[in-house]
């Protein structure tokens, strides 16, 4: 079985955030991830993990005005500061939690702005970042996200990130590959993975279209996840869902997992 890390951002909501960590780790996961963690002291983040056993695996870096409907700042003109800033501040929480990953979120294509100049600011914004983290030992994500959840985002395919990858061309430098946005985008989703396995850094996991749990709708997760173990593949796999009720209540899929394993 794949390692599991539940995003407590979208999952167990019934419960204020720090809380959220326990619930984590009763339910059986061993890791977690989330958007955002800077409403919260990381020492109090690095307490819950400590205290639960569990790992961070992934998280974003500032994405700059979330409220007012920015999804990243690596491909705005006139904001390189503060994104460099915000690397910054990432890598301050990641060293605390003993996180090795970090996402930096590409940013929506500001109007009127030639998307080849976007993504050239893009480029040399995630370089900069790429070896900053690589100081630290650590990876930077980047990820394809569908143009129904996030219209106007800059990557949408996960050849244009692969693409962008290779041609920045540093080890530490990955692909997130979220199946929930691949199938809505490009589809044949295990081939997709097949082909750029070895630049894929982190996966994530919900249902299509509904993006619930991973238990029905277009994607055979059972059968994927089965793939995944054949392949060898053990990075994370973030369910990044949300639960079509209570969060408990719609685990079936994960404890029927953990039974088969240990049958």
């Amino acid at each position: 079985m794949p390692r599991f890390a539940a995003n407590l951002t979208m999952m167990f909501n019934e419960v204020p955030f720090l809380d959220r960590f326990e619930e984590a780790a009763s339910a059986g996961f061993a890791g977690v991830e989330f958007l955002f963690p800077y409403e919260w002291e990381a020492e109090a983040i690095a307490d819950r993990l400590r205290r639960y056993g569990l790992t961070q695996a992934l998280f974003n870096m500032p994405p700059g005005d979330w409220a007012a409907g920015e999804r990243g700042l690596a491909c705005l003109p006139g904001r390189e500061a503060e994104f460099a800033a915000g690397v910054e501040t990432a890598l301050a929480y990641a060293r605390v939690l003993g996180c090795e990953r970090l996402h930096a979120m590409a940013g929506l294509l500001p109007a009127g702005m030639e998307r080849e100049r976007a993504l050239d600011l893009y480029r040399r914004n995630i370089a900069s970042a790429a070896r900053r983290l690589a100081d630290e030992g650590m990876t930077l994500l980047i990820e394809p996200i569908n143009t129904r959840d996030m219209p106007g985002y800059l990557l949408n395919h996960q050849r244009e990130g692969h693409e962008i990858i290779a041609e920045i061309g540093l080890p530490n430098l990955k692909v997130q590959m979220d199946f929930y946005h691949a199938q809505i985008m490009d589809g044949d989703v295990w081939r997709l993975f097949e082909t750029y396995r070895s630049a894929v850094g982190h996966i994530q996991i919900a249902s299509v279209p509904e993006r619930h749990e991973p238990d029905r709708g277009e994607l055979n997760y059972p059968w994927l996840f089965g793939q995944l173990d054949e392949a060898g593949y053990d990075g994370w796999v973030g369910c990044e869902y949300r639960p079509r009720g209570t969060t408990q209540g719609g685990l079936g899929w994960f404890s029927a997992l953990a039974g088969m394993q240990t049958e």
